[in-house]
């Protein structure tokens, strides 16, 4: 076979399941509202099943809820009938994948669920299955074609599934205010979570800054540089940042040494600060751009204002340490 065909054999098969998943928009019906509901209104867990490839679906969409703080877990029903029935409970919901519907490892766990009234939302392709005929909300998800050359092996349906439950996912994580901030919650690791960290979440602060009164002398700051290791020395006034002064300026001012030297005169004056909300990878390329190692932090609302309030100080090794590059 010419081995250019891989590639319009996949066009096809992927040309195929985009065109099934165009139907998903009928399933966004009264249906999917009253799932929305229940799904904001549970004070439970949200249990999702499902068997064979459904059930795969379902451990995905479970994952997914979890991960954006909606307490939620995969039950087999196949487990389920030796002992795992007693993990759901009457408060929980719970969400069952068949494209069928008429799986018949669903049958106890439906009748469990309507025994002891516990609500369930059916996801399946047939109206007379006995997954919808048993829930107390029916999403009847359309009949797509199989992308395989057989027609018969599950694709479009396993895809259009999953895109119904991912929808279910985004549109409660919207109705409830899911946040950036409240992603970098879950996700405190790995690339992700990194990349969401501000600024505020890296920075020195409280008395790990290196701060000193304009009063000061010269000794006092080559002390705090010592004592805090960050390089720098913020000159305050009062509690407002009045200038820096680094390492570096303090041994260029070593041949001239005097304890009683005014910090005033060789500190850098309107040093450059960032607000507490910045991506810390933006605070990484701001630093890498001026070429420093150092940077002060301060409110939002401080930031366009003469009189700046110190919060933290950020430090090129904070950002390393963070995995932030």
């Amino acid at each position: 076979m010419n081995k250019k065909k891989y590639i319009s054999l996949a066009k096809k098969s992927a040309n195929i399941q985009i065109n099934e998943l165009k139907k998903i928009k009928k399933t966004f019906n009264s249906s999917f509202i009253k799932a929305v509901d229940l799904i904001l209104n549970n004070k439970g867990k949200i249990i999702f099943a499902g068997v064979g490839k459904s059930g795969l679906i379902a451990r995905k969409i479970s994952a997914t809820f979890s991960s954006v703080g909606i307490p939620s877990f995969f039950c087999d029903p196949a487990q389920a009938l030796h002992g795992d029935m007693g993990q759901i409970e009457k408060k929980d919901l719970l969400i069952i994948f068949s494209y069928s519907g008429n799986t018949s490892e669903l049958k106890n766990m439906l009748r469990y669920a309507n025994r002891y009234r516990i609500k369930i939302i059916g996801v399946a392709s047939k109206p007379e299955s006995i997954l919808l005929k048993a829930s107390d909300v029916k999403i009847l998800i359309p009949k797509v074609k199989e992308s395989d050359v057989t027609g018969m092996v599950p694709t479009s349906s396993t895809s259009i599934t999953l895109l119904l439950g991912d929808c279910l996912a985004t549109t409660v994580m919207q109705l409830k205010k899911f946040s950036k901030e409240k992603f970098k919650v879950y996700h405190p690791g790995g690339d992700i979570g990194n990349s969401l960290l501000l600024a505020k979440d890296i920075m020195v602060s409280g008395k790990k800054m290196p701060v000193l009164n304009y009063k000061k002398n010269f000794k006092q700051a080559l002390k705090i540089i010592n004592q805090k290791k960050l390089g720098i020395v913020v000159v305050l006034k009062g509690k407002f940042i009045l200038g820096l002064i680094t390492d570096g300026d303090l041994r260029r001012e070593l041949k001239d040494y005097s304890n009683d030297k005014d910090l005033v005169k060789f500190m850098t004056k309107k040093p450059l600060v960032v607000n507490e909300n910045m991506p810390a990878t933006k605070a990484l390329a701001i630093m890498n751009e001026k070429k420093i190692t150092s940077l002060l932090v301060v409110q939002d609302k401080d930031l366009n204002k003469k009189n700046k309030t110190l919060k933290g100080v950020i430090h090129i090794h904070n950002l390393l340490n963070y995995g932030i590059k």
